[in-house]
């Protein structure tokens, strides 16, 4: 995926930072294929790296400072440093090893950190081959390991590294107001007015109350973030936007409320969710508000070059619109 989020740095420069991580007599000849990089990335680079020895890592580079990035992802890199930090230290999920992490700018304009490669499928790569027993085997593992991540337990919602709120709600509604306020800044259109959204938002926030401890909210962990091989998830990747908050904000809830995410069924079985209730329900199509304006705003801040996630986007916000009683207050097309 191209987004001008993207950090790519000559070929000199990788190999000074392969250096400062491994030493330099693990940098291989210049005139060797020792580096590509990895094309699954939606917000930062990365590159895969073969060192002398034989062993391969990755390089995961933060976005150019003079690219401006919506308000969450700001410091993204060191909020992965810290979920990567937080997930071994309290989980058995499978995550990477950081090897080196760089937040020095000596060498590159951007935080960076090494890790392992991983020599396994990307599940979202692979899916469209696997039997329907397959992936139902999958997501059930990924609810399952979901579920783990959730139960780490934080003293605050909010970001990770603080500040938090006290409640869920003045934390939620924070988050959407960040989201909206990008989108006005940068003037993006939506199908709704932003005034239209917040009342949406404020008539149903009373269902934010009943969300009281913050749990380890992966967000992002979806099946493009997931790595595979003979059956068993082998890793999770790109922890950037992890938080404290309600773990049925986590993106494998998000189709028990819109089919267009995909089936839930299997996830759900997996993590273990009882029958979810009213203001359950109330609170994942809330959750798909703030899923489908990141999707949409996002398209502006990494510059796509065609319109086709803004234009589904659209389409998962009118209809979570919908579902939440919002009133037809589109915006005339210019």
């Amino acid at each position: 995926m191209e987004s001008i989020t993207k950090n790519r740095q000559p070929v000199e420069t990788l190999r000074a930072m392969a250096a400062r991580a491994y030493g330099p007599e693990q940098v291989c000849d210049a005139d060797e294929e020792w580096v590509s990089e990895l094309g699954n990335g939606w917000f930062n680079v990365a590159y895969r790296i073969r060192l002398r020895s034989g062993a391969q890592v990755v390089v995961k580079i933060a976005p150019p400072p003079d690219v401006e990035v919506m308000t969450y992802e700001r410091g993204a890199m060191a909020v992965e440093l810290t979920a990567l930090r937080l997930i071994r230290d309290s989980t058995k999920v499978p995550v990477l090893v950081v090897d080196f992490a760089d937040q020095s700018h000596e060498l590159c304009d951007a935080d960076y950190f090494f890790m392992p490669y991983v020599d396994a499928d990307n599940l979202n790569v692979i899916r469209d081959t696997l039997s329907r027993a397959e992936i139902d085997a999958y997501d059930e593992a990924l609810g399952a390991t979901t579920r783990e991540l959730n139960g780490i337990r934080g003293a605050a919602f909010g970001p990770l590294a603080g500040p938090g709120e006290s409640s869920w709600r003045a934390a939620f509604l924070r988050m959407i107001e960040e989201l909206l306020a990008d989108g006005e800044r940068r003037a993006v259109d939506l199908p709704y007015g932003y005034e239209v959204i917040r009342e949406v938002v404020a008539a149903h926030a009373d269902s934010l109350d009943e969300v009281v401890e913050p749990r380890f909210v992966e967000w992002d962990l979806w099946p493009g973030n997931c790595m595979v091989r003979d059956g068993e998830i082998v890793a999770i990747l790109d922890h950037e936007r992890a938080f404290y908050g309600d773990p049925l904000m986590e993106f494998g809830f998000a189709g028990h409320e819109s089919s267009a995410y995909g089936d839930s069924t299997a996830f759900i079985r997996g993590y273990g969710h009882e029958p979810f209730t009213v203001g359950e329900r109330i609170r994942r199509r809330l959750y798909n508000l703030h899923l489908s304006l990141v999707q949409i705003i996002e398209t502006n801040f990494r510059a796509h070059t065609d319109t086709q996630q803004y234009d589904w986007a659209c389409e998962r916000l009118r209809e979570t619109m919908a579902v939440l009683g919002g009133p037809d207050h589109r915006v005339p097309p210019a």
